[in-house]
């Protein structure tokens, strides 16, 4: 597989990941939503965190001058567009994470779910981002409700 077509698949596999966790959130608590969630929120996140591996593997020493040790290094690893197609699959990966466990997070606290609306899209396009947002809300509403 080349790096382009595991850019595709991988964006591919995060789309259908984020579908899922959207339809598994409108469904009422059961059977299918857990299904929904669990494909989106589990399954699609380990897929893509076994592609990143592959990409990591295969393209290993693809850029033999690259490092993490600088913003040059991280540049001159990024050059090599097997090790920029791992980077990208593991950003997928990690924000589809995320994603369930706001969910879940949600679900398990009884909190209501209109947060979700707002950080889901949000995390999706620039995952820390959402993931602010929703520890912001969390901790306001928190505070709203302890007063």
């Amino acid at each position: 597989m080349t790096a382009h077509e595991a850019f595709q698949l991988g964006s591919t596999l995060a789309l259908f990941g984020w579908l899922l966790l959207t339809i598994g959130v409108l469904c009422p608590a059961n059977k299918i939503r857990s299904w929904f969630l669990f494909s989106g929120g589990r399954l699609l996140p380990i897929t893509l965190s076994m592609l990143y591996l592959y990409l990591l593997f295969r393209f290993w020493g693809s850029a033999p001058d690259g490092d993490f040790s600088s913003l040059d290094g991280v540049a001159t690893l990024f050059a090599s567009p097997g090790n920029l197609a791992g980077g990208w699959v593991h950003f997928l990966a990690f924000d589809l994470f995320i994603g369930r466990w706001m969910i879940d997070d949600v679900f398990e606290s009884g909190q209501s779910t209109w947060r979700l609306i707002l950080c889901l899209p949000l995390t999706f396009i620039i995952g820390p981002a959402g993931l602010v947002l929703y520890f912001s809300l969390r901790a306001f509403f928190y505070r709203v409700e302890e007063a």
